[in-house]
């Protein structure tokens, strides 16, 4: 199954929250979600014209494929990849659905998110395929790599001089996302990864439990 391709703000009508997909707009007066709220302040899936008509209950089914959808869009992954990474999760031992996120939460596109190096995932994922990413020194430009504890995270030296290295020395003190297992060096915009996520430490909407429902019936 293809990326998404449908206007990202779409995306985050659709499950009716802000999955900030779009960088500094979703902190602006112009995000689109904050822009459909219906006449009780709560947001409306579908934008405007959602709060004119019955919302629609779902089925058990439809919640689950919500939940996953939502996981899939936060994440920006493929439903193929998607579900090699949910079958990982559910190879370890432990909870399922607390090994997927802990397994979405190491992939190196959402550390160099999570540590404010880039303003979205999708931006982050652009960082690392460009290759201005080095983890503990050497180059990896693919996003789904997953990190380990003693792990660290920074720019190659060329890519010191380039636009993004500018913007993210200026982001990383402002839209970074606080995390207990990531230590930030603001001054040399390097991240070391201290240890496995814990649960409590991803700070997320997602309902795992219902993803696991989800790939159970499957």
């Amino acid at each position: 199954m293809a990326r998404n391709t449908n206007p990202v703000c779409k995306i985050c009508k659709s499950q009716g929250e802000k999955l900030f997909l779009k960088g500094e707009r979703c902190y602006t007066p112009k995000c689109a979600v904050d822009r459909s709220r219906d006449s009780s302040g709560r947001r409306a899936p579908g934008g405007p014209a959602g709060a004119q008509r019955r919302r629609r209950r779902l089925s058990d089914h439809g919640i689950q494929l919500q939940q996953k959808q939502k996981a899939r869009h936060i994440y920006g992954i493929y439903e193929r990849q998607f579900r090699g990474v949910f079958d990982e999760a559910a190879r370890q031992t432990g909870v399922t659905g607390s090994n997927l996120l802990k397994l979405l939460e190491r992939r190196l596109d959402n550390v160099v998110y999570r540590a404010g190096f880039a303003t979205s995932r999708p931006q982050a994922r652009q960082t690392v395929n460009h290759g201005h990413i080095v983890v503990n020194g050497k180059k990896v430009d693919i996003p789904s790599f997953i990190v380990k504890p003693g792990d660290v995270v920074g720019w190659r030296e060329k890519s010191k001089s380039s636009g993004l290295f500018k913007a993210a020395s200026d982001n990383v003190g402002r839209r970074r996302q606080a995390t207990n297992w990531i230590t930030v060096d603001s001054d040399n915009l390097t991240a070391a990864i201290d240890a496995v996520p814990a649960e409590d430490d991803i700070d997320t909407t997602i309902d795992t439990r219902m993803i696991v429902e989800y790939y159970s019936r499957r």
